[in-house]
């Protein structure tokens, strides 16, 4: 039986991460086109399935079409609402290969897009049309990835259920690669300062136009080089830093201005579960209360549960 929560070294990867990482910005890149503007990005972002990641219905005139990343069979898989479908095989190949074959399925499929092809996010922007260099894939590792990928949605979904206040949908961002969900204390936050490599400021503003605690899970990134869960405040109230947040595994990234727990943490131990639930809560009270949110108003009841079964069905 396939380990739950998989090891995923970042060193045993990194060139398959780095290629995966492009490839998904190629996707994403094409849903961000062609959807109406949602504040703060959300239109772009792609969700976890249960083999892998998908785009959604995106629409493309009057017809829709989706994109499904297979990380158990290893495909990609386009299909339109006029019954076209098409699949191409994940595997070894370069960037600049992999936007050719799915730019021409698309126009095969007669829903042609034209991306930017710069990527975003990253320091080392060559454009896909042009990265040769990137073409590593061992499907092992990707698989791997999805399914810490998988459980990292179901905790954070779990979070997120405790929230009534305005709050974003578990998501994955392909400009950083991570799973996110946001919390919004419904106030307006300071001008965000940008800065953000390969990326406009503007977009930068509208995602931080409103004060959050915002959580997630990266696979390693710039700044911490191996899988972890993040928390972070913007703005980041005064005292966050030296919040006592729980397990004691955590602790706060003074670079990255966020606390990280390291994913190691997570998954060896007993409850991995709780575990991250307990970070998780511990980081959000620290920006909700040092933030000075109105907590009664923005979350549920413990009280509160699920519909029993009799209920659902009258």
């Amino acid at each position: 039986m396939a380990e739950t929560w998989p090891a995923l070294p970042l060193d045993a990867w990194k060139d398959t991460y780095e290629t995966l990482h492009r490839w998904t910005q190629i996707v994403g890149k094409v849903r961000l086109v062609q959807m109406p503007w949602i504040n703060h990005a959300w239109h772009s972002a792609l969700y976890v399935t249960a083999r892998g990641l998908t785009t959604g219905p995106v629409p493309h005139g009057t017809t829709t079409f989706q994109v499904n990343f297979d990380f158990l069979n290893h495909e990609l898989t386009i299909r339109t609402s006029m019954g076209g479908m098409r699949t191409l095989r994940l595997g070894p190949r370069s960037v600049a290969a992999f936007y050719r074959g799915f730019m021409a399925t698309l126009e095969d499929l007669e829903v042609p897009v034209r991306i930017w092809t710069t990527p975003n996010e990253v320091p080392d922007a060559v454009p896909f049309d042009r990265d040769t260099e990137r073409a590593s894939y061992d499907p092992g590792a990707v698989t791997r990835f999805w399914r810490a990928l998988s459980q990292a949605d179901r905790v954070l979904t779990t979070f997120r259920a405790r929230f009534q206040g305005k709050c974003s949908p578990v998501h994955f961002f392909w400009g950083a690669f991570d799973l996110a969900v946001t919390r919004f204390s419904g106030r307006v936050a300071p001008r965000h300062p940008g800065g953000v490599p390969n990326l406009a400021d503007w977009v930068m503003r509208d995602a931080y136009s409103h004060e959050v605690s915002s959580a997630g899970f990266w696979p390693g990134s710039q700044g911490v080089e191996e899988a972890a869960f993040y928390s972070y405040a913007y703005p980041e109230p005064d005292g966050f830093k030296d919040a006592r947040v729980r397990p004691r595994e955590a602790y706060y990234h003074k670079d990255l201005r966020e606390f990280i727990l390291p994913y190691d943490a997570v998954r060896t131990a007993d409850d991995p579960e709780a575990v991250l639930l307990e970070f998780l809560q511990s980081t959000y009270e620290a920006a909700a209360n040092l933030g000075r949110w109105d907590r009664a108003a923005l979350e549920r009841a413990e009280s509160f549960s699920p519909l029993s079964a009799s209920e659902r069905g009258s």
